[in-house]
């Protein structure tokens, strides 16, 4: 009588609903209504459900063990020069032309840093002459840099529209420069061509 009609109805709706019974049995030969799923789509679904994590911080441990794993492919990639872990601006033909290109060959800019520690112990001695031939050194080692990467940057230029016409070719000789201003050995990704090689 005080009842609301939504609750009236929704008793008569249950009451019309067929009755099933849980405990009834089913017979063993009836069809189950789908098909039996093949073993290695049950296997993925089970793996699926077990990789799933379960709270908020599981799924943060496991995103920093993956993406540790991944920084570990790429610094392993970075020493031995495997292509696929690479990061993608060391990544395809052109950076890899590039880095031989400047790996073989000997770079002013490579030598920057001994030759900056020199100067500088050079300028720190109180003696005036020593301290103006450092200035002339500063002068001298910079002017061979620039002449240096200028003349790498053109030859390197030229060799990458000869061997890779079709390919973008934009911002690798930059990339190569930077690279030359590395010392050899602290360069990353690990050169593979020795000095005097062509590449």
């Amino acid at each position: 009588m005080f009842r609301s009609r939504a609750k009236d109805e929704k008793a008569q709706a249950a009451d019309k609903a067929p009755v099933t019974d849980s405990t009834q049995t089913r017979h063993p030969e009836a069809p189950k209504g789908r098909p039996t799923p093949k073993r290695s789509e049950a296997q993925t679904q089970r793996r699926s459900v077990a990789n799933t994590p379960t709270t908020r911080k599981e799924a943060a441990k496991r995103q920093r063990e993956d993406r540790r794993a991944a920084l570990e492919k790429q610094r392993q990639a970075l020493a031995g020069g495997d292509e696929r872990y690479l990061p993608a601006r060391d990544k395809g033909p052109v950076r890899k032309f590039a880095r031989d290109f400047i790996d073989s060959r000997f770079n002013v800019a490579e030598f920057f840093l001994p030759m900056a520690v020199v100067i500088l112990v050079l300028s720190m001695v109180r003696v005036g002459a020593l301290q103006n031939i450092a200035l002339l050194l500063w002068l001298v080692v910079i002017v061979l840099i620039v002449l240096d990467s200028f003349v790498t940057g053109f030859r390197l230029k030229k060799r990458l529209a000869e061997r890779f016409p079709d390919d973008n070719r934009r911002g690798a000789v930059a990339y190569a420069l930077m690279r030359s201003l590395q010392m050899r050995r602290l360069r990353l990704p690990k050169p593979q061509v020795k000095r005097g090689e062509r590449p």
